[in-house]
């Protein structure tokens, strides 16, 4: 009897000390699963390229501000985690900048990005004989219409949440670059930095919403042509330019891939195709990257 009284003891105060182990491991394991972590999806960009941000175990509620060089980035919910944009300038100085979170408990957690210089491509291109032709004077009077337009894209307002969910998708069906994001096209004396992706679409090929938002501008410049302009929210906006006939109007929600016009040649264009920006706070960036944070 005293030999298994003794036992059960013995039994007991193993496994009792088994279960506080297993309990102090389990927490511990937690402790440094749950930990909160900061992202960049791609860590190192060249000029003119787009980051994402992701925070894994923390709620958008506990992010106190995000920066990056100085500027507070926009954070919203994006597949169930905090996420933020960054732009980087096609002009950013090559070098590491950093990337910092402030939680509302004091936590500060830090990544580093990478920008190198993008290589310098230049091509000619002349102002076609519907504009005026390639004269010297003309080419100033195009440069000097694309500034005045360039400067009414730039003060395009942006709402304070974000408008969309789902991933952003190409507009039109069948994705064919046919001109690159960020070479520089030499119009007489004058440089003009190429800040979007052509797409091969002949004149009434379907443009659809890359994704939802309110359409901001709907309207028909004179380099542009017929150019419309989505707010996604939070400084993102998606800009479809050279259209044949526009579908929709400032102010209207659309749908990701609603039919909003049709491609075409119109303004400062030689051929039917599809002229796509994307810009996240006011700076443009590669449309074909920032497509693929998506993938």
């Amino acid at each position: 009897m005293l030999y298994n009284t003794d036992m059960k003891r013995i039994i007991f105060s193993v496994t009792f000390g088994l279960y506080l182990f297993a309990m102090f491991a389990t927490q511990a394991f937690s402790a440094t699963s749950i930990n909160p972590s900061l992202t960049l999806n791609p860590n190192a960009v060249i000029q003119g390229e787009p980051v994402m941000v992701t925070f894994k175990n923390l709620k958008i509620s506990e992010i106190k501000s995000v920066t990056y060089d100085k500027k507070t980035l926009s954070v919203f919910l994006y597949k169930n985690n905090p996420t933020a944009f960054i732009g980087v300038d096609i002009l950013k100085k090559p070098g590491t900048y950093e990337i910092a979170a402030t939680t509302t408990n004091g936590k500060i957690l830090k990544s580093f990005l990478t920008v190198t210089a993008r290589p310098k491509i230049e091509a000619p291109m002349a102002v076609p004989e519907k504009l005026g032709g390639n004269s010297a004077a003309n080419q100033t009077k195009v440069v000097t219409q694309m500034t005045k337009e360039n400067k009414d894209l730039a003060e395009i307002f942006t709402g304070a949440k974000s408008f969309w969910t789902e991933k952003f998708r190409w507009p039109v069906a069948i994705p064919i670059i046919t001109d690159s994001y960020g070479y520089t096209r030499q119009t007489g004396a004058y440089n003009i930095s190429h800040k979007g992706t052509d797409l091969r679409a002949k004149t009434g090929t379907k443009v659809m919403a890359m994704n939802r938002g309110v359409v901001r501008i709907a309207t028909n410049y004179q380099t542009y042509g017929k150019t419309v302009v989505i707010d996604h929210g939070l400084g993102i906006s998606t800009i479809y330019m050279h259209m044949s006939k526009i579908n929709v109007n400032v102010g209207e929600l659309v749908k990701p891939g609603q039919t909003i016009g049709l491609s075409g040649q119109t303004g400062y264009a030689e051929a039917p195709h599809l002229h796509l920006s994307i810009k996240i706070d006011k700076i443009s960036i590669d449309p074909e990257k920032f497509i693929k944070l998506f993938e």
